[in-house]
């Protein structure tokens, strides 16, 4: 596909996490290479706002469910208003309305799968509208296989990191200065919804507390389950120990203010962003064993992997890596190592105009 072909990014989730965060920097890749980007998400959405931010053309499209004629009419007027290319997709909503809209023009669609969870018989459907499918991973794409979709046209592409705000020379301590942080610091930072083990991080920093009282932990992020964690946190007599940071913008430098970036997803993780993230400034990693993490994190390798759900195993890990401080940033070094070759953002948007290119090239031959 040729520099300057515009490519439609839609996105009909409302919240602000990492799949949003992925769309907008893959957005601002194309546009700071030669491609145009576009994002077409709900009115008054974060991610709207922040791609105006980043300067990154916008429109707001309503999409009010899978089978509105109004969102489809109106993504067709915007498909052929800015001659778009590509139509990338990226939730159920919008994969229906976006994919009949670029369907009924000719125009090739791809669609992106960022979760691990399985996918129920009849939602399978959509994904035929799809040219092809990229895969926040490996795990994620076996799952998008299992539920009938040809092998041929699923793609695993995990989400690249930033090499120029992400890497070892980030420093951490005007953050941990500004936070009042004096002894080991241990943070979470993710969206906070239910999926990310928020629960169990605040039952390990209890159980870490016991040992090390000189730890402070930090909820970086924020969300639907905000409050809620907020309401535990009182409940379970952690503060001040642990800081609930909220959105914050400088994220590399947050990373490089922790001894330990934990991720204890309990379901629903598929290639981690803060994983990389974290080990690219150099911070210890202890995950999950769900979703992509695995592919990411190899025990006693690049990180620490325990069992989602499970807070003894977790605050356990957690301690390991706090003990032995020049093992904990061996593995990390490790970790870095391989995330730096492998998944940097220039490499796997190389992967991703590939897909394009060929989506666009079956859509010549075909019309």
């Amino acid at each position: 596909m040729a520099p300057g072909s515009v490519v439609l990014h839609t996105e009909a989730s409302r919240g602000f996490g990492g799949q949003e965060i992925r769309i907008l920097a893959e957005s601002r890749w194309l546009a700071t290479h030669g491609w145009r980007a576009l994002i077409a998400a709900q009115p008054g959405t974060r991610l709207l706002a922040e791609a105006e931010r980043a300067g990154v053309a916008t429109v707001a499209v309503r999409m009010r469910g899978p089978w509105s004629l109004l969102a489809v009419a109106a993504l067709r007027r915007v498909i052929r208003a800015n001659d778009v290319a590509v139509v990338h997709t990226h939730s159920s909503i919008d994969a229906w309305v976006a994919g009949l809209a670029a369907r009924s023009l000719g125009v090739p669609v791809v669609r992106s799968r960022h979760v691990s969870i399985p996918i129920p018989p009849r939602r399978a459907l959509v994904y035929r509208l799809a040219d092809r499918v990229i895969t926040s991973g490996e795990a994620v794409a076996a799952i998008v296989r299992g539920a009938g979709v040809p092998a041929d046209r699923v793609v695993a592409i995990g989400p690249g990191l930033d090499t120029a705000r992400f890497h070892p020379n980030v420093s951490g301590a005007g953050v941990r200065e500004e936070l009042g942080l004096r002894g080991p610091a241990v943070g979470l930072v993710a969206n906070i919804r239910g999926s990310k083990g928020h629960e169990h991080f605040l039952e390990a920093a209890r159980l870490v507390l016991a040992e090390r009282s000189d730890a402070r932990f930090l909820i970086v992020g924020d969300g639907i389950g905000f409050e809620d964690v907020r309401r535990r946190v009182k409940e379970m007599g952690l503060e001040p120990r642990v800081l609930m940071t909220g959105f914050r913008r400088d994220v590399p430098e947050v990373m490089a203010a922790l001894d330990v970036l934990v991720l204890p997803s309990t379901r629903s993780e598929a290639m981690s962003q803060v994983i990389p993230q974290a080990l690219a400034v150099g911070t210890p990693v202890v995950g999950t064993a769900v979703g992509g993490t695995p592919e990411l994190i190899r025990d006693g390798e690049t990180g620490r992997l325990v069992p989602p759900a499970d807070a003894p195993a977790l605050a356990a890990a957690i301690l390991d890596l706090l003990r032995d401080p020049e093992r904990a940033r061996a593995l990390a070094r490790r970790g870095q190592a391989l995330v730096l070759a492998r998944h940097s953002i220039d490499a796997a948007m190389a992967r991703t105009l590939e897909v394009y290119a060929a989506v666009r090239a079956r859509s010549a031959a075909e019309h």
